[in-house]
């Protein structure tokens, strides 16, 4: 199974798959029902996404 990091709100490829939202906020003025439809993601795992504090150094 192949891993593939994309950019929120990117165009699926064909025969993509699940996408995973590891991001720590949700977008903001996107209702939850939408995020898979604008191709944002379809289940979140925000325990997943880097701390504040490893983004902040980053």
């Amino acid at each position: 199974m192949a891993i593939r990091v994309v950019r929120l709100g990117s165009p699926r490829a064909p025969g993509e798959g699940l996408r995973l939202g590891t991001v720590r906020r949700p977008p903001r003025g996107v209702p939850k029902t939408e995020y898979a439809s604008r191709d944002y993601y379809d289940v979140w795992l925000p325990e997943l996404a880097p701390s504040e504090a490893l983004v902040r150094w980053a």
